[in-house]
């Protein structure tokens, strides 16, 4: 099994080239995702972006059309080095903000001087974690972003989103989940592409010598 994102408008000529490889291909809906099996066994599960469910024709243009972006959306990425928000209106971008902030790696000091490092970062982290709230709350909140996608570290995110202002925007929260290492304005650009895209899952059949 495998998995990839994929930008909706490249679903035919992916498809097109599962179905060269795999052999004569057909499609159905299953679960709201669009499944194709192909000849020879194997399969591809194709679903919407932001946890919709696709209950229309099992046709490649009319799922890609479902995945076009909310009107109104944002992302927030979290990680004890960096943070990144941004605010966006279907594919354009409103507001941004990204922000770098230094937490101590870990010691192998043991004791008193562990426990004093162990403080001192958990003290860094906090003041991270206040500076990416405070962002989130100013792009995020004026007025509540109704559709979030999040990732980064997920108790970096929980700490961001259980700070009292932002507690309103988690029934917002939905996929997918972003894994980004320390947020970068670079990484931000790709995290937007990435909620936009398509998730598939590809089940390879097994070739015929290594069925049972």
């Amino acid at each position: 099994m495998s998995e990839l994102l994929l930008p909706p408008a490249r679903l035919p000529r992916w498809l097109d080239n599962f179905a060269t490889r795999h052999g004569a291909t057909g499609l159905a809906v299953v679960d709201g995702a669009l499944t194709a099996t192909a000849a020879d066994g194997s399969r591809a599960v194709v679903r919407l972006p932001w946890g919709r469910e696709y209950d229309g024709a099992p046709e490649t243009a009319a799922f890609a059309d479902r995945a076009s972006p909310p009107e109104d959306w944002g992302v927030l990425l979290v990680r004890k080095g960096g943070y990144a928000v941004a605010r966006l209106h279907g594919g354009d971008w409103q507001a941004s903000k990204t922000g770098q902030r230094h937490v101590q790696g870990r010691t192998k000091a043991g004791g008193q001087s562990q426990q004093r490092f162990a403080r001192r970062r958990e003290n860094q982290a906090r003041v991270a974690y206040q500076a990416a709230a405070g962002h989130a709350e100013r792009l995020l909140l004026n007025p509540p972003c109704p559709v979030l996608v999040v990732g980064g570290d997920r108790q970096a995110v929980e700490a961001v989103l259980e700070t009292a202002p932002l507690a309103a925007l988690r029934d917002a929260v939905t996929d997918p989940w972003l894994a980004v290492p320390d947020p970068r304005r670079q990484v931000l650009e790709r995290a937007v592409e990435d909620a936009q895209a398509l998730p598939i899952t590809v089940h390879n059949a097994l070739p015929p010598s290594e069925r049972k």
